[in-house]
């Protein structure tokens, strides 16, 4: 009796990502809409579903099995939603990477993570190739590219999957077994595998996707925040896929000429930016003087650092369009404090997503009043398991079912939150703490002010004040008169004691992939 319940409760709690967001679309009788759109190609669910199935029987051909993992270095593409449900239908492991970093960081993370297998596009293996005796656990390279491929040190993506069968049966997993990692950006240093169950991007997809965004079968979306970002793969895959939508994919880097050209040619209904995005995009209607047709879109979704409320105002006039303002991290999955259509505190991050929880709490974690700054706290069945490899940090960041973000915020008497600042980032000035968010928020009012990033800086005395880096818009020269102008115009917004001592300009700032701006770089 007891092995019969035992096996009813095996069955019943049989999951498989794959099965949700691929599968059960073919079956709802939507094998032929679209699913993605990426340059010229255009890929059904059902071609789609027998790619998946291809790729996984082909990793199987190869030798890889259960939670072997498989890096991908690839760009937005048909090729990255193909190995990455492939691989989990199997019952191994994806890892998505972000395509932007240096060969050393590849050694890393594949060295890190014990890849087995590697699939990475032409351009990007010809980067790292030549290290190949330093990747300690890599036995396969699956190459993608545009032609076919006769070295004999790779595989050619192509031929493997053509030749593969299109029916696979699904790896007999469940909500709680590990179905990906991720890798955290590193904007605050070494990046850490972040570990995702199989029921993660099913909490996430209800949680914010559908009560959040409302999106359906109808949406189109495009995101210019790439895949390999916890952001990005809800926006441009598992979001779309899990209502049943289209997903226009873009290989490119995210310019506002090409985003622009993206939205108006696929008519997408949803679009995913990135605070400095946005900063540009608006920027490129001023000096261009043209205003692109965005009349389909019916959503704009902003999330990786605050959204200066200045920007909100702004693309409103441009195209009568709000931003919601979001915060997620690659811990959480995706977005879980966020502003609502119609329901928008300009400069605030709006309340807690549905399916989530959020407490502030002081360094005794102890709740804190409303309007009182602490570290925010959040519990959701899409948080990862914890790191891979990092008993440190797991111990520093998860409490029970909570999870330490590592974000100063206050939530005030409506509910909404306010970010502060990481929690390594507040500044204690005169002994007063400093946000320098609110800072930034300030200058970003500026109409010289294109981007900024405040940091703090000691004195002789060990003492700390506020230092302004500040990227100007197109056609202003730095000055000394300037940099006086913006001081004061500081003090006059905020209490005299929070105004920058110093300021400095940059033509660019440092930042990730994301738009994150690295203010670790701007203390070396």
């Amino acid at each position: 009796m007891i092995e019969s319940e035992m096996e009813l409760r095996g069955i019943k709690d049989q999951y498989n990502a794959t099965n949700r967001f691929i599968e059960e679309n073919v079956d709802n009788g939507k094998g032929h809409k679209v699913a993605i759109i990426c340059g010229d190609e255009q890929l059904t669910y059902q071609g789609l579903l027998n790619r998946v199935n291809q790729c996984g029987n082909a990793l199987k051909e190869l030798g890889v099995e259960n939670e072997n993992r498989i890096l991908l270095l690839t760009y937005d593409s048909p090729e990255f939603v193909t190995v990455f449900f492939g691989a989990m239908k199997i019952g191994a492991i994806p890892i998505p990477v972000n395509t932007m970093l240096q060969p050393f960081d590849y050694e890393y993370l594949l060295n890190n993570s014990r890849a087995k297998v590697l699939v990475i596009h032409e351009d990007f293996w010809d980067k790292i190739k030549e290290n190949r005796e330093r990747y300690i656990y890599l036995k396969k390279v699956i190459l993608i590219s545009d032609k076919a491929s006769d070295r004999r040190e790779v595989i050619d993506f192509t031929e493997l999957i053509d030749s593969a069968p299109k029916y696979l049966e699904t790896y007999h997993s469940s909500s709680e077994d590990m179905a990906f990692w991720l890798y955290s950006s590193g904007s605050t240093g070494e990046p850490k595998g972040v570990i995702h169950l199989q029921k993660g991007m099913e909490a996430s997809f209800d949680n914010y996707a559908k009560k959040v965004l409302q999106i359906n079968e109808n949406d189109i979306t495009f995101s210019a925040s790439k895949l390999f970002f916890a952001y990005g793969l809800g926006n441009g895959m598992y979001f779309p896929l899990g209502a049943g939508g289209t997903t226009v994919l873009l290989k490119d880097r995210p310019t506002p000429d090409k985003v622009f050209e993206q939205l108006v040619e696929s008519k997408a209904t949803i679009f995913f930016g990135v605070p400095t995005l946005y900063g540009a995009m608006i920027n490129y209607v001023e000096k261009t003087g043209t205003i692109p047709d965005l009349s389909s879109v019916r959503i704009c979704v902003s999330a990786g650092e605050p959204l200066p409320a200045s920007f909100i105002k702004k693309w409103q006039e441009i195209f009568g369009l709000d931003i919601i303002d979001g915060i997620g991290s690659t811990e959480a999955l995706h977005i879980f404090l966020s502003n609502r259509v119609g329901d928008i505190k300009a400069g605030s991050t709006g309340k807690i997503v549905p399916g989530y929880e959020a407490r502030i709490l002081n360094d005794q974690s102890i709740e804190v009043e409303s309007n009182e700054t602490g570290d925010l706290v959040i519990k959701g069945e899409s948080v990862t398991s914890g790191y891979w490899c990092n008993i440190v940090e797991n111990q520093r960041r998860f409490y029970g079912e909570w999870m330490h973000t590592g974000d100063k915020y206050y939530k005030d008497e409506d509910g909404y939150f306010w970010y502060a600042g990481r929690s390594d980032d507040m500044l204690k000035v005169g002994g007063i703490w400093v946000s320098p968010i609110e800072i930034e928020s300030v200058l970003f009012q500026h109409e010289k002010v294109l981007e900024v990033a405040v940091i703090g800086k000691k004195t002789e005395n060990n003492l700390v004040y506020p230092i302004a880096y500040i990227s100007l818009r197109e056609g202003v020269t730095p000055s000394e008169h300037l940099s006086d102008e913006l001081k004061l115009y500081v003090k006059s917004h905020l209490a005299p004691y929070k105004y920058p001592r110093e300021i400095e300009f940059m033509d660019e700032l440092p930042k990730t992939a994301t738009g994150k701006v690295q203010r670790f770089k701007l203390r070396l």
